[in-house]
């Protein structure tokens, strides 16, 4: 074969090889940006009321949670505040940088649950265990931490439906403390027998809804 034919020839199968890879490396690229992120296809329940905060590094950097192996429980650590006040404090962060503070949901002291973080983000709660949880923020009345009959049927609510949603058990479902050693929920950290009392609770009310036609 003369030089000038087999030139063209390795020039074109370095061509074809050079397509190729920018077809494997576009699809690549492709895959990663639109790979399914947990919660990605999660509905808001009606009794949700949805407030999202506004794109920022300090509340809501909208990074992507890796997975959703569990659901932290904490308390908001001020009490007689609601869940709208809890919110606001979450999404002015994003004008005064004081802090890195952000829930996905709160849940207020007549049991009313706002989410601020969709369900795709991570939020900046739970310290190392935020790229693969969903994080509740819970009012209280007082110093002691403990919340309301109303607060608490919202929170087993709330996180029964997190379980379902995400294929969890109440082994999935732990406090700040668990976390970090943080005294977070604090009456839940001082009374492990209310913590406990919750759990079975939250057994309880999965084993209703599983059993449910």
């Amino acid at each position: 074969m003369p030089a000038r034919k087999k030139r063209g020839r390795a020039w074109l199968e370095r061509a074809v090889i050079a397509l190729l890879v920018l077809c494997i490396g576009a699809e690549l690229v492709y895959w990663y940006r639109h790979r399914a992120i947990p919660g990605a296809k999660v509905s808001t329940p009606d009794w949700v009321t949805q407030e999202l905060l506004p794109l920022n590094p300090y509340s809501r950097p909208a990074t992507p949670l890796e997975t959703v192996d569990g659901v932290v429980i904490h308390y908001v650590g001020n009490p007689g505040t609601s869940a709208a006040a809890n919110r606001s404090y979450f999404a002015n962060l994003a004008l005064t940088h004081e802090a890195y503070a952000s829930a996905h949901f709160v849940v207020g002291l007549e049991g009313e649950v706002l989410q601020c973080v969709p369900l795709t983000e991570i939020a900046y709660c739970s310290s190392q265990a935020n790229d693969y949880t969903v994080s509740i923020e819970v009012c209280h009345a007082d110093e002691a931490g403990e919340f309301s009959a109303e607060t608490m049927a919202s929170l087993l609510r709330l996180t029964a439906w997190l379980c379902g949603e995400f294929d969890l058990s109440s082994a999935n479902v732990i406090r700040h403390y668990d976390v970090t050693g943080k005294i977070c929920p604090k009456y839940y950290v001082e009374h492990p027998e209310a913590w406990e009392d919750f759990l079975s609770s939250l057994d309880a009310l999965l084993a209703q809804e599983e059993a449910a036609p």
